[in-house]
């Protein structure tokens, strides 16, 4: 061969595989990051808030009160990476009943406006065989999609993944709720830098399941 051609990496699919992985920030679409990084001040009120508020804030990001308290226990952060390597640690750390416990505070993913009938019985009918196979409610993480595109991605996403079995599923439903909570913090610790010292949490009156 005369030289060699740069064939790009293929394109990760939106699940993991089995075992347990790294920090992959780069493999989480998150429409916040994709300018500059935020400066460490950004943090500062995140990491001297009173734990209880902050405590309350992140479980809008993840029902586990594990994974609460570890991002919780361990403020300050220097940087917002640091953060999201922790959010990461502490979610592949769950156990079988975090899980669960998490999965509980999850709801379902919600229709665009002006989604048509018929979009509406197919979801439901999907999240219903689903919910049967497996026992918890389907959880995808839509924060590369547009909202015009969400209704096409859950119903291929409960199709496909009505084939893995019980095992395969919990741990792509592990990563999937992996990287909402990554999108979720990221949107939080805009929130928190963002408004008064005295506002209500931020990230309260949020479905925990939806991406703002």
């Amino acid at each position: 061969m005369h030289g060699t051609s740069r064939v790009p990496p293929p394109r990760r699919g939106p699940t993991l595989t089995s075992h347990r992985l790294p920090h992959l920030p780069g493999q989480v679409a998150l429409p916040e990051q994709k300018s500059a990084a935020p400066s460490p001040a950004r943090l500062d009120r995140f990491n001297s808030a009173p734990a209880e508020e902050v405590t309350r804030a992140l479980l809008t990001c993840c029902r586990s009160p594990r994974w609460v308290r570890r991002l919780a226990d361990h403020r300050p952060y220097p940087d917002l990476g640091a953060l999201l390597a922790a959010a990461d640690e502490a979610s592949y750390d769950l156990t079988p009943a975090d899980l669960a416990e998490a999965l509980a505070g999850e709801s379902l993913t919600p229709l665009p406006d002006g989604a048509y009938s018929a979009a509406h019985t197919a979801l439901s009918a999907a999240h219903a065989a689903y919910e049967s196979r497996f026992g918890h409610v389907f959880v995808i993480c839509l924060d590369e999609f547009t909202p015009g595109e969400a209704l096409d991605q859950v119903l291929v996403g409960i199709r496909s993944r009505l084939a893995n079995d019980p095992e395969e599923e919990r741990v792509v439903t592990a990563d999937e709720l992996r990287r909402l909570a990554r999108g979720r913090l990221v949107r939080l610790v805009r929130r928190f830098a963002s408004e008064p010292r005295h506002a209500d949490v931020p990230g309260a009156r949020n479905s925990p399941n939806v991406p703002d």
